[in-house]
């Protein structure tokens, strides 16, 4: 019997002897035991890890112990609440001690290595850009119509606490993510073409185009902004922007050197935004015109009315 099929039977044995290996997070098991022999491809004399294997439990340890870092934000007092940092799983490290387990068979409970994340914004950002107003606008809405009144409020808490650090660009669409049931949007009046329906998600344009004239009221530099099909009531003329998920955006660049972050608040049928940000910027502001406080004869009268998207 030659040496490399007598290396390949002493490996096969040393394999059956290993003990399963098992992984723990904060002192508590989070996998099954794991098998050596379920990870290793058997080439004679060679135990190659199967990578594939390997990524899948990667994936399934990183579900379970992977947490999110949490900005700091502002309540509604204007007191900062704390950031929170988050974890991710250290896949080389862990690749390292897993290889070391298929080779030596050591160590045999294996500590899921994490990676401190921090949030993009801390309480010392935040401290410092909290207290001067740039720019506000606020529009009114129907507040009887309750699907609508609903899906503007979700809207305005999606923006609250929003920041934008100096060249970035910011997304409505992306700030805000898809308007679905799940995430507790209503079927409420949007203009599609001209014409009005109902969808989920109706009324969002309003928050979109409140935060459009606080902006520009900002002096932030416009990238992408579509006006409605038809005339909507709740800001002059020419200065609504629409929004949907696969469709138009608003986008806007900071250009200033300091951070900006964007205030919002909806409730009693009235929807605000403000902007705010360091005492250090030099603030290049527009003349924009506001919206009115009366509402349309229609839209009170008539829920179905209730001017839309």
């Amino acid at each position: 019997m030659g040496l490399k099929w007598l290396l390949a039977i002493i490996i096969i044995a040393q394999q059956s002897i290993y003990p399963d290996l098992i992984i723990e997070h904060q002192g508590e098991r989070i996998s099954n035991q794991i098998s050596r022999e379920h990870y290793i491809f058997n080439v004679p004399g060679i135990p190659l890890v199967n990578e594939d294997k390997l990524n899948t439990l990667m994936a399934t340890i990183a579900r379970k112990v992977e947490q999110e870092p949490v900005n700091a934000s502002l309540d509604g007092w204007g007191k900062i609440i704390p950031e929170k940092p988050g974890n991710k799983l250290d896949r080389l490290s862990f690749k390292r001690l897993f290889y070391g387990y298929i080779m030596e068979g050591a160590p045999t409970t294996i500590e899921a290595p994490l990676r401190r994340i921090y949030p993009r914004v801390d309480s010392e950002v935040l401290s410092s850009i909290k207290v001067r107003q740039i720019g506000q606008y606020s529009t009114y809405y129907n507040n009887r119509n309750r699907n609508r009144s609903s899906n503007i409020v979700l809207a305005s808490n999606a923006l609250n606490n929003y920041v934008v650090f100096p060249g970035e660009r910011f997304s409505f669409n992306f700030a805000v993510g898809e308007r679905t049931k799940e995430k507790g949007y209503l079927r409420a009046p949007v203009i599609v073409r001209g014409e009005l329906f109902e969808d989920i998600g109706g009324g969002i344009c309003q928050v979109s185009s409140t935060l459009y004239n606080a902006v520009d009221r900002a002096g932030l530099t416009i990238i992408e902004r579509y006006s409605h099909s038809r005339s909507v009531r709740y800001v002059p003329p020419g200065r609504d922007a629409t929004v949907s998920w696969y469709g138009p955006d608003l986008v806007f660049q900071n250009p200033y050197d300091q951070p900006i972050l964007i205030r919002t608040y909806a409730n009693g049928g009235q929807v605000s935004v403000s902007i705010h940000s360091s005492e250090l910027l030099e603030l290049q502001p527009r003349e924009v015109p506001g919206a009115s406080k009366e509402l349309p004869e229609e839209v009170k009268l008539d829920e179905r009315n209730a001017i839309s998207e």
